[in-house]
């Protein structure tokens, strides 16, 4: 049996052709919706006879009585049941250290592949694998680079990258689309722990960094550094763009603290690769429709919701055909789909970004809450410093609570806690419990200098 080497395994050119880039993907993203569905079909039966090949989904579909006659087109999606990260992880406990998830034992065409791995960052429990082949690697990697390229990124712009390497899957693979698909210029500092912020700073204004990416909070933390060391940033630091995790964030004050850099928004994660990405026309998330099929589904009942509600996002990776398929993938990302027309003529839909955690969720007192949410509401404060965190709690009587603790300038009596406390009684619905902190009291519990994603919420309540 062969054994081909990474760049062997797949031609670079027939993935381009397959995935454009630039003015080739523009004109693919006008094309009808009948024959995006079209597209989709041929990828997804190909993707569910791969998967069926597989173990794991052996067992999660044959579990539910599901046949491979079952499943005839896209249309059947909906009988197969979604999965999630404890489903994976229950794969990994079964078949220790990598699962059965994958196809790394189960030839394709008569050749077992070379294997990638990386893990995810670890933010809700032990760090997942993350197996790729080399041909579902450079498509992941290609389709981030297409995101890139769509938000104006050029050639020989330098681009600071701040998500984190090691095992986590995150820095690595920005630093493969970046260099194999934009010709652009990267720099790769890191975390803060890779890196020291100071020593961050200073490189930026060296190299003269046109681009950053990676997550909103430390982008904004490393504005505050800067100004710190006398550096300005817009003017020492030529700023223009910010292509990042946004999320719930103030894009006013992240675009302010940068001097006025442009704001772009992308998603994904590290399952599924890029997602989606916002466009030139800042109008929401343009969905990957060629190799991403997503599906919005309620996040209690799991059925699928129209166009317009929130739900969870459920990803299948149309691409992912070889080492690890991926269909019916629940994030527990909560979104919506936008319903009004594209301003750029494109048929491929939109989405609304990430609108909070499902599965990060708290319910206090019959209300949902997510922690995410609040960032944008304490923006609105002129005394806070930037930093937040949601403890839940449950007193000896099994009443439930919640604390949040801020990071705030100036006093922090009660006094100043009360705006807080009207301000998320009337943005949640429910009155919580309101600390104010000093600057940077929290970055130990939050991971703000550590953390690909800081930390929002601590639950107490089943301790």
């Amino acid at each position: 049996m062969s054994h081909p080497t990474y760049y062997e395994s797949f031609d670079v050119r027939e993935i381009l052709a397959d995935y454009p880039l630039g003015d080739a993907f523009d004109q693919l993203a006008k094309i009808s919706r009948d024959e995006l569905r079209a597209l989709q079909n041929r990828r997804f039966m190909k993707l569910v006879e791969r998967a069926w090949q597989i173990p794991f989904y052996q067992r999660l579909w044959g579990g539910k009585g599901i046949i491979p006659a079952d499943i005839r087109s896209l249309d059947d999606i909906v009988k197969l049941p979604s999965f999630g990260k404890h489903e994976i992880m229950e794969s990994v406990a079964l078949k220790p250290p990598l699962g059965d998830f994958h196809g790394a034992d189960v030839p394709v065409e008569g050749r077992h592949l070379p294997m990638i791995l990386h893990t995810t960052s670890g933010t809700t429990g032990r760090p997942q694998p993350l197996l790729f082949s080399p041909k579902s690697r450079e498509i992941q990697s290609l389709l981030l680079a297409r995101i890139y390229r769509m938000q104006g990124l050029a050639p020989r712009e330098v681009v600071h990258s701040v998500y984190g390497h090691g095992m986590i899957n995150g820095g690595h693979y920005v630093r493969e689309a970046v260099l194999h698909y934009t010709n652009a210029l990267l720099i790769t500092p890191g975390t803060g722990v890779e890196t020291p912020s100071v020593r961050q700073v200073e490189l930026m204004r060296d190299f003269g960094v046109n681009v950053v990416v990676g997550f909103a909070d430390y982008i904004k933390r490393l504005a505050d550094v800067a100004r710190q060391q006398g550096i300005e940033p817009g003017r020492d630091i030529p700023v223009r763009r910010i292509c990042g995790h946004l999320g719930r964030e103030s894009r006013e004050t992240l675009s302010a603290a940068w001097g006025g850099a442009e704001m772009f928004d992308w998603y994904g994660v590290g399952d599924t690769g890029a997602v989606a990405g916002e466009g030139p026309d800042h109008d929401g998330l343009y969905l990957m429709e060629d190799a991403q099929y997503v599906e919005v589904a309620d996040v209690d009942t799991g059925a699928p919701v129209a166009d317009g509600e929130k739900g969870d996002m459920i990803v299948t990776c149309l691409y992912k055909d070889d080492i690890y398929p991926i269909i019916r993938f629940n994030t527990h990302d909560v979104t919506q789909v936008l319903t009004t027309p594209s301003k750029l003529g494109w048929s491929f839909k939109r989405i609304a970004g990430f609108l909070g955690r499902s599965d990060n969720m708290v319910k206090i007192r019959g209300i949902n809450v997510f922690p995410q949410a609040m960032g944008p509401l304490f923006e609105e404060r002129a005394d806070f410093a930037g930093e937040f965190l949601c403890t839940a709690v449950r007193d000896a009587a099994g009443r439930d609570d919640l604390i949040v603790s801020i990071e705030t300038r100036g006093a922090r009596d009660e006094a100043s806690a009360q705006p807080y406390r009207d301000l998320l009684k009337r943005a949640l619905g429910v009155e919580v419990q309101v600390e104010l902190v000093e600057p940077r009291a929290l970055a130990a519990l939050t991971g703000i200098e550590t953390r690909q994603k800081p930390i929002r919420l601590i639950d107490k309540r089943f301790a």
